[in-house]
C-alpha cells in the first residue's frame, strides 16, 4: 500500500510553475475543489497538463497487453517520477516499480514501493550503503541492481564488508550491445560475471537484465530480427546459469522492454528453467504516451500484435504543454509563450494539436496540419504557418502541443495539473527529480 497522504497534504503556491497567480497557497487535496478552468484563463501559461481520461486509458491498456502476453511490468519511474503515477500504475497491476539510481529509489520506498528494479550498475560507497540501510530498515523490500563486471562487484563486497547485512544484495546481469552503453558484450563475458555473483559472500544472482531501445529504429522488419537476437542470447546466457545453478532465489528475473519494441519481448524473452521465470518488461513512457516518437512507434507494436490489437484504440497523449500567442512579428510567425523550460526538445519539437480563442471557441479547435514548432529558445517558442493562409493565430490564442518523450517534459515541472475532458483542473501530480 503506497503512503501518499504526505503528498496530498503539501501546500503549494504561487512559486510553484503554473500555480494560479492570485491563488492562496493550498495543500494538493484541496486543488480539485477550486473548480479552475485552464480554458478561462484561471491558471498561468505555460501549463503542462495531464488528461485524466487519457491517463485512465493508458493504464488499461498496457493492464491488458500484459495479461494478454503472459508478462509482468514494472514500469520505469524515471518517465515520471510521480508517487501518485505509480500508486495509479501499481494498481492497474504493476509488479513494481524501475528506478536509474539509488535517490529514486529511495523515493520509491519513501512512499511505498516495496519492489525495485534499478536498471543501472550500482557503484559507490554513499549508494551502497544507501541500499544496504534501506534493505536493513525495510525487510519487505524486493530489491535487484544491474552488474556487468567483476570490477564492480568487487567494489560492493569491499563497501558491504564493512557494514552490518542481515542479508545479500540481489543482482541482474546485464547483457550489452557492442557500441551500446554498459552490459557484458559477450556471452563468455556474462557467464563470468554470473559465476563471480553465484560465489559472492554479500550479493545474489536474481536474474538477467537487457535493454533493446537503443537498436530500435521503427522499420518493424529489422527491429523484430535485432530484438529477437538480443531475447536469444538472453536466452543462451540463462540456460547456462540455470544448468550451473547460479540463479539463487525461489524464482528467475528476465527483464527488459523499453517503450518502442516491448511487444517483441513480450513475445520472445518468456522461457523455461529449472525455477519459475518472472518476464519483466520495463516500459514507462506508455502511462501518459506522447505525440511524437513513441507515438510512431507505436504503430509498430499494434501491427505485430494481431488483429485484436490492431482494431483497437492504441495509447493515447495524455500529457500536453499549453501556452498563449505572445506576438505576431511578421507573416508566418507566432511566438508562443513557452519554450525549452517547459516541453521536450531532445527527439523533436513539441507538435500543436489545439487552438483555444477565449471569446470565440466554445472548445479548443484542431490546429492545421501546416502549424509547425520550428525552434525554441529558454522561453519562447516559435510556431510557422502559411503567411496566406485564411487561418492563422492571433495574439491572446491559447495554443496546446503535444510532446514527443514524456521524461523530459516531466523533469521540468515540480507539479503538472491534473484536467477532466473541458480542460478544468482536477487534481495535482507532485514529481521528485
Amino acid at each position: 500500500m503506497m503512503k501518499l497522504d504526505t503528498i496530498l497534504a503539501e501546500t503549494i503556491d504561487a512559486a510553484t510553475k503554473g500555480y494560479p497567480l492570485s491563488s492562496p497557497a493550498l495543500p494538493i487535496f484541496a486543488i480539485r475543489a477550486q473548480r479552475w478552468s485552464v480554458l478561462a484563463g484561471d491558471l498561468p501559461l505555460p501549463l503542462a497538463v495531464i488528461r485524466d481520461s487519457a491517463l485512465a486509458h493508458n493504464h488499461a491498456w498496457m493492464r491488458d497487453f500484459t495479461a494478454s502476453t503472459g508478462v509482468l511490468l514494472a514500469p520505469h519511474g524515471k518517465t515520471t517520477m510521480a508517487p501518485q503515477i505509480f500508486a495509479q500504475q501499481l494498481a492497474a497491476g504493476a509488479w513494481g516499480i524501475t528506478v536509474a539510481n539509488v535517490q529514486q529509489l529511495g523515493i520509491c520506498v519513501r512512499f511505498g514501493v516495496r519492489r525495485v528494479i534499478m536498471a543501472n550498475q550500482l557503484l559507490g560507497r554513499a549508494e551502497v550503503g544507501a541500499v544496504i540501510r534501506l534493505q536493513e530498515s525495510h525487510p519487505d523490500l524486493e530489491f535487484h541492481f544491474l552488474i556487468d563486471s567483476q570490477a564492480q562487484l568487487a567494489s560492493i563486497e569491499s563497501i558491504a564488508g564493512s557494514q552490518p547485512m542481515s542479508r545479500k544484495l540481489t543482482a541482474l546481469v546485464e547483457l550489452g550491445v557492442p557500441g551500446g552503453r554498459t552490459g557484458a558484450r559477450t556471452f563468455d563475458e556474462a557467464l563470468v560475471v554470473a559465476r563471480a555473483v553465484a560465489g559472492s559472500k554479500a550479493v545474489a544472482l536474481s536474474g538477467l537484465e537487457c535493454y533493446e531501445g537503443l537498436q530500435v529504429t521503427g522499420d518493424s522488419g529489422r527491429d523484430e530480427i535485432v530484438v529477437a537476437a538480443l531475447m536469444q542470447r538472453v536466452h543462451d546466457v540463462a540456460l547456462a546459469c540455470d544448468r550451473e545453478g547460479l540463479f539463487a532465489g525461489p524464482t528467475i528475473i528476465l527483464t527488459a522492454g523499453g517503450s518502442a519494441a516491448f511487444d517483441i519481448v513480450a513475445r520472445d524473452l518468456p522461457m523455461q528453467l529449472s525455477k519459475p521465470v518472472l518476464t519483466i518488461l520495463r516500459s514507462g513512457c506508455y502511462v501518459t504516451h506522447d505525440s511524437g516518437f513513441y507515438n510512431r512507434m507505436l504503430e509498430g507494436v499494434k501491427a505485430r500484435s494481431g488483429a485484436a490489437w490492431q482494431s483497437r484504440p492504441g495509447l493515447q497523449a495524455a500529457l500536453e504543454v499549453w501556452s498563449r500567442v505572445q506576438s505576431c512579428p511578421e507573416p508566418g510567425l507566432a511566438i508562443l509563450t513557452m519554450g525549452k523550460r517547459d516541453a521536450s526538445f531532445d527527439l523533436e519539437m513539441p507538435i500543436v494539436s489545439k487552438r483555444y480563442r477565449p471569446g470565440t471557441d466554445a472548445a479548443p479547435q484542431p490546429v492545421p496540419a501546416s502549424w509547425k514548432i520550428a525552434n525554441m529558445n529558454d522561453q519562447h517558442t516559435y510556431l510557422r504557418f502559411p503567411a496566406d493562409a485564411d487561418a492563422a493565430p492571433q495574439v491572446g490564442d491559447l495554443v496546446g502541443c503535444g510532446i514527443s518523450h514524456p521524461c523530459t517534459t516531466f523533469d521540468k515541472w515540480r507539479a503538472l495539473f491534473t484536467v477532466d475532458d473541458d480542460y478544468r483542473v482536477t487534481g495535482a501530480i507532485r514529481t521528485f527529480f
